[in-house]
């Protein structure tokens, strides 16, 4: 559950396929609910997927239905809203109250695209907040091709 201290934005941006949801989705979320008073969850359409090349084991509506059930169960009470990504960044482009994105390190790099898109927009640039990699218990980072491939567990966890 997200810190009930004073938050350091109104309002911040995330995403993610979240087709296995593990603990690194879990600190990425736990870090967008601890700084921000309401969060965009950007979760990729199937369409995006495809075009990215990953092999997905559940469908758009299957994952917004397990993200839903990882909200309200380990997040209560927080405020969201989950919009479909069609494209790399979704609302976050052009949503001016947009304050800040989480990423993690494997995505920092789309912070610095984002914020090139919003100055060309003339829209505020945001901070970009970035979260550490969950590495599992053999020292390498959790994904979930690694827990598709049986390597590890969610929780990163050898198999």
């Amino acid at each position: 559950m997200a810190s009930s201290a004073v938050k350091r934005y109104g309002l911040v941006a995330t995403g993610g396929t979240f087709d296995i949801i593990h603990r690194g989705h879990r600190a990425l979320l736990f870090e967008a609910f601890s700084v921000s008073e309401r969060v965009i969850i950007g979760l990729t359409g199937d369409g995006l997927a495809k075009r990215r090349g990953k092999i997905l084991l559940n469908t758009y509506q299957q994952r917004l239905e397990l993200l839903h059930d990882v909200l309200r169960t380990e997040f209560p009470g927080s405020r969201y809203v989950i919009s479909r990504l069609d494209d790399d960044f979704g609302p976050a482009v052009l949503e001016e109250d947009v304050q800040a994105l989480v990423v993690s390190q494997e995505t920092r790099r789309k912070g610095d695209i984002l914020n090139g898109m919003r100055r060309a927009r003339g829209v505020r640039p945001v901070v970009i907040v970035m979260v550490p990699m969950v590495m599992a218990s053999d020292g390498r980072r959790i994904s979930t091709t690694r827990i598709r491939n049986s390597e590890i567990d969610s929780r990163g966890g050898l198999v």
